[in-house]
């Protein structure tokens, strides 16, 4: 093995709809996290295994940085903040369109003074704001915290994103390959799957349906067409707090739940790489976000 191999653990952190898991998909070349435009998408800590011959970085995706107003809120602040602890180096994202440092924002800064971790300042969204905005937010954060880089990025483009590798290589430790060279993320498929349903209910409902949601598989296994084809036969059910949201995930006519299901199984196809057979049910269960037992499904 290489003496000079470097691997280590990687937290990005941030405010919600800062940029985070589309900066994760970036650098790994594949979909590993959701994206919605819409605040907490991200319920939990998801690791993607960045495979180089000369590194390997655990990235852990954490959820936005929000002031909760439910267990699942209190469950997700709690997992953000607790991967401070455990990894080598943290990125911190935050956007360039920002003109001051703000409550979100100031709270990871204080977490981050507690962890006393090495550091790296990640400024997204970089093509929205002129050059000398930047240089104003990178003073203003750089009298904050004693940040081991400063990285103006894109992630939509990716532009900044092999500089932001960089840096992250400089600051990790010589190690041993924690996984398989052919591994790429630490989620199974079946969450992968109810992540990728979920994702599409985010973006096809409006308002406050898709947060009280939440998705589970009953059946996922493999079968025969009538041409003898592998195919996956899968039934999910997803969840939701109220009555009134299930006609609206189901849609008139059944419309918005067909709508969630086709776009659902053409990217689990893209996946398994095989046939899919997707069958989507919507049950309520009232308060779900303030009972433990679900609650906890979302704590790393």
């Amino acid at each position: 093995m290489n003496e000079n191999f470097k691997s280590g653990f990687v937290s990005f952190v941030g405010r919600t709809n800062v940029g985070k898991s589309t900066l994760l998909n970036s650098l790994m070349h594949e979909k590993i996290a959701i994206i919605a435009n819409k605040p907490q998408t991200t319920r939990t800590a998801i690791k993607a295994i960045l495979n180089d011959e000369n590194y390997q970085i655990i990235i852990t995706d954490t959820p936005g940085i929000h002031k909760p107003k439910t267990k699942l809120g209190e469950a997700m602040i709690e997992t953000a903040f607790t991967t401070l602890e455990e990894v080598d180096v943290v990125v911190f994202l935050i956007e360039a369109t920002s003109t001051e440092i703000g409550k979100g924002d100031s709270r990871i800064l204080e977490k981050l003074k507690v962890a006393n971790k090495k550091c790296i300042l990640a400024i997204n969204k970089i093509d929205l704001v002129e050059k000398e905005t930047l240089l104003k937010l990178i003073k203003i954060y750089s009298e904050e915290y004693a940040f081991r880089a400063v990285v103006p990025i894109s992630a939509t483009s990716g532009e900044g994103t092999d500089k932001l590798i960089e840096e992250i290589v400089k600051l990790l430790p010589n190690g041993p390959k924690y996984y398989s060279q052919d591994e790429y993320t630490d989620q199974t498929t079946r969450q992968m799957i109810e992540e990728m349903i979920r994702e599409k209910a985010l973006r096809f409902l409006n308002e406050e349906v898709p947060h009280g949601i939440y998705v589970e598989l009953e059946k996922f296994k493999t079968g025969k067409t009538m041409k003898n084809e592998k195919i996956f036969n899968i039934d999910a059910v997803i969840y939701c707090g109220k009555e009134s949201h299930k006609g609206i995930i189901i849609g008139k006519g059944g419309n918005m739940l067909k709508r969630i299901s086709t776009s659902s199984r053409y990217d689990i196809e893209k996946m398994l790489g095989e046939k899919v057979n997707l069958k989507i049910w919507v049950k309520v269960r009232e308060g779900w976000q303030e009972k433990e037992t679900i609650v906890k499904k979302f704590r790393i």
